[in-house]
């Protein structure tokens, strides 16, 4: 097998030029670090990552925690991550919670274990973890993705999930809907269901009307029409209905047009993170588009700046309200296909 020598030699550099195009590539020119890389391919030269491991005491690794991979909105991040990663010669370290906030703790020290160089992490509570406390006391740098801490000195790159939610709150009141539902999974999994629900009430207030209680579904991304059933039947029914994210939207939706209903004649729906599929629905979902790919860049870029010893950066990100068609104004004659009690009720 090669060796590095011989890679410098090939590419006409010194064996430490040659291996910083291995540890740290982004210190070299481009047109340098293709002509060692070149060389390296020819040869089938492979760095042994071991060595450089122990010898620069970094593993140019990555943890990264996110509540789960059923959700495309993370999977969207995880890509712009993993590019951008890559770009900077690190690899990530994927790990899930199922969006379980006991599993926080032990996951997180299992990536400390692995000595990654630092960690990007969503978790269920930013404001009160324990997980949090304590990496506060480690030396290795850690950032938030999506969570909106209170504490300004935390690390974070998010949307501002308040103003969010009022946005499209107030696009289905600027339609005429006055008896708007709100859906979340448990709330206690995600602080960000949480401050979605206070940009709804903060919109709904401003219009002198009463925010109604949170509708929370057994699952995040998986809607229970029994739970909701009571909310769309009689004189008080719903007219729209917003979702924490688009996977619940995307659920019931279909729920509901299973059910007979139609959307948006019969009642509106807005998701919330802006998710691909759900513009290739019929009606397509409108939505709350979080910029996910620049969130995932953004959150690599912040790490490795703060690895190299810069200050932590707290960055908000600009949401867009996607149009669809699930949304429209209320229907004044919507009312008489359905009758006063819905068919649980009847039984």
């Amino acid at each position: 097998m090669a060796d590095l020598l011989s890679v410098a030699k090939l590419a006409g550099v010194s064996r430490a030029t040659a291996a910083r195009a291995f540890s740290q590539p982004e210190l070299l020119r481009s047109e340098t670090r293709r002509r060692v890389l070149e060389a390296a391919r020819r040869l089938a030269f492979r760095p042994n990552r071991v060595a450089q491991q122990l010898r620069t005491r970094s593993t140019r690794i990555l943890g990264v925690l996110v509540p789960s991979l059923d959700n495309p909105v993370f999977a969207e991040q995880l890509q712009a991550m993993e590019t951008a990663a890559r770009q900077a010669g690190y690899s990530l370290l994927i790990t899930t919670t199922g969006y379980d906030a006991s599993k926080e703790a032990e996951i997180v020290e299992e990536m400390l274990r692995q000595r990654v160089d630092g960690l990007i992490l969503t978790v269920a509570e930013a404001d009160s973890n324990d997980v949090l406390d304590k990496l506060g006391k480690e030396s290795v740098p850690c950032l938030l993705v999506y969570n909106q801490p209170a504490n300004a000195d935390t690390p974070s790159i998010s949307v501002d999930n308040r103003a969010a939610m009022a946005d499209a709150t107030t696009h289905l009141l600027d339609l005429g809907h006055r008896r708007i539902g709100m859906i979340a999974g448990p709330v206690l999994q995600s602080d960000r269901a949480r401050l979605r629900y206070e940009g709804y009430c903060q919109a709904m207030r401003a219009h002198r009307l009463p925010p109604l209680p949170l509708i929370e579904m057994p699952r995040h991304t998986h809607a229970d029409l029994a739970v909701l059933e009571p909310h769309l039947y009689g004189s008080e029914r719903l007219t729209a209905l917003l979702c924490t994210n688009d996977m619940l939207a995307i659920s019931l939706m279909g729920d509901l047009q299973r059910a007979g209903f139609s959307i948006p004649a019969d009642i509106s729906v807005v998701g919330f993170d802006g998710i691909a599929l759900g513009a290739l629905l019929n009606p397509s979902l409108c939505s709350v588009v979080q910029p996910r790919a620049a969130i995932g860049q953004a959150a690599v870029n912040t790490l490795l700046a703060m690895i190299k010893g810069e200050s932590p950066t707290r960055e908000r990100l600009s949401h867009a309200l996607r149009q669809g068609d699930s949304v429209g104004p209320p229907t004044p004659g919507s009312a008489a296909p359905f009758p006063s009690t819905s068919p649980t009720q009847r039984r």
